[in-house]
């Protein structure tokens, strides 16, 4: 049985096998990228620059492996320009000076400059400024890269400067066209079966030098027939899901989950639960969300979610991982299932706003107690009605400042139990007009 660590006997020249597959198959023009089309086909913004001869600093951004530092440098090789390439994360404002005045001097001799500034979002916000001079001089193209969005982790300065290119994760489709032309690299078919073939692809996640780099391990692999999804499962750990806790991934699947949530989609709901869970997202900071979401999109149209969501927290705070996750998958079902109302959350904001236009006036006196006689004769008190002495336990008095009309803020809904609420509310409304209207 062959080993793990077999190897193919080699079909590349000795200076081929030194290179990675990656940079092997960099493509040497525009029009072999794969699956960028949207910005790099003739209607696309790229396209239109390079058609009218006006390239412009660019930011791209995008997930790895999806071409951001290729198309930089043929951007370069289309415009005539010196392509430089920095990282944000090795750089420093030294390093940057020397860059500049290189690009300066280029400058003079009649050669433009495209500075490729990979993770720009690292540099702080004086080191992004430093680009600014030169940007406007045209001593340099600016084209950065960046996997966060721009609009959180880029100055406003340097965002109103260049245009932000959104590049796309590859589709199956695109990395299928990759392992293609791997192959033809490679001068042999990859030894898998059609299903492997395709767990491959999937492992790579979208990212294409993920996926070459896979290639490259299974075309090493000497085997007696094609391997089957089990037996590559086995050689080949699955590529961890992008997800940062602090970035992009982390605001944009949670707010997926509460949107799945919101439109009663349970099985959406549990699926971007766990892909949080499986990117390493802390279950309490999970627990937080799902209460909210019980609060702000369930409220009183079924008042048990909120104590359902703590308890789910509560029996995670006891259990912990794994066990726990599954209080929280179940507390995420039952809020996508239960009745929808956001009746409350909208009338405390509305309550709200009221109350910073009227934040200065006092109660009307006669809700006011009156421990002293001093209170007493400026009359607080004077006047209240107290419900429980009043027919059907309600005395309709005003309780909002005077000269105020009385709010109307919550308006809740046929839905669930608030049905029974709004039951409740229209008595009391048209109880209240008749003991003041009298």
């Amino acid at each position: 049985m062959a080993d793990l660590f077999d190897q193919h006997p080699p079909t590349e020249t000795p200076r081929q096998a030194l290179r990675p597959l990656a940079d092997r198959l960099r493509p040497t023009a525009l029009s072999q990228v794969i699956g960028q089309d949207h910005i790099l086909g003739p209607d696309g913004p790229l396209g239109a620059m390079l058609a009218a001869g006006s390239l412009g600093s660019l930011i791209l951004w995008g997930p790895p492996g999806v071409g951001k530092t290729t198309i930089a440098r043929l951007l370069a090789d289309e415009s005539d320009l010196q392509f430089v390439q920095i990282s944000a994360i090795f750089t420093g404002v030294p390093d940057l000076r020397k860059v500049f005045e290189a690009a300066k001097i280029r400058r003079a001799n009649g050669q433009g400059t495209l500075l490729f500034v990979d993770e720009i979002h690292r540099f702080n916000k004086a080191q992004q400024d430093g680009f600014l001079p030169h940007m406007e001089d045209g001593t340099i193209l600016l084209v950065g890269a960046t996997t966060e969005n721009p609009s959180f982790e880029l100055n406003a300065a340097l965002l109103s400067r260049a245009q932000v290119l959104v590049l796309k994760r590859l589709t199956l489709a695109d990395l299928e066209l990759l392992a293609q032309r791997a192959e033809q690299e490679l001068a042999r078919k990859l030894s898998l079966t059609g299903q492997a073939r395709e767990a491959l692809l999937e492992m790579a996640d979208g990212d294409g030098r993920a996926l070459l780099n896979l290639i490259e391990q299974v075309a090493a692999w000497t085997v007696e027939k094609p391997l089957d999804t089990e037996a590559l499962a086995q050689r080949l750990t699955r590529r961890a899901a992008q997800y940062d806790k602090s970035g992009d991934a982390h605001y944009n699947l949670i707010s997926a989950l509460h949107k799945s949530v919101r439109g009663s989609d349970p099985d959406a709901a549990l699926y971007w639960l766990a892909r949080m869970l499986e990117g390493g997202e802390d279950p309490r900071f999970l627990a937080r969300r799902i209460t909210r979401m019980s609060i702000e999109d369930i409220g009183l149209a079924d008042p048990q979610a909120q104590t359902l969501c703590l308890h789910a927290w509560e029996i995670y705070e006891r259990l912990g991982s794994p066990e726990g996750e599954l209080a929280l998958a179940q507390a995420v079902i039952y809020l996508a299932l239960a009745p929808k109302s956001n009746a409350g959350y909208m009338a405390f904001g509305a309550a709200r706003k009221a109350a910073r236009a009227t934040g200065s006036e006092p109660p009307p006196k006669h809700i006011l107690n009156a421990p002293t006689g001093l209170m007493k004769d400026q009359g607080y008190g004077a006047g209240y009605a107290y419900d429980h002495d009043a027919e059907d336990g309600f005395s309709g008095q005003h309780y909002f400042p005077d000269g105020m009309k009385h709010g109307v803020y919550y308006t809740p809904v046929e839905r669930g139990y608030e049905r029974e609420l709004k039951k409740r509310l229209d008595y009391f409304v048209k109880l209240r007009a008749k003991r003041q209207g009298g």
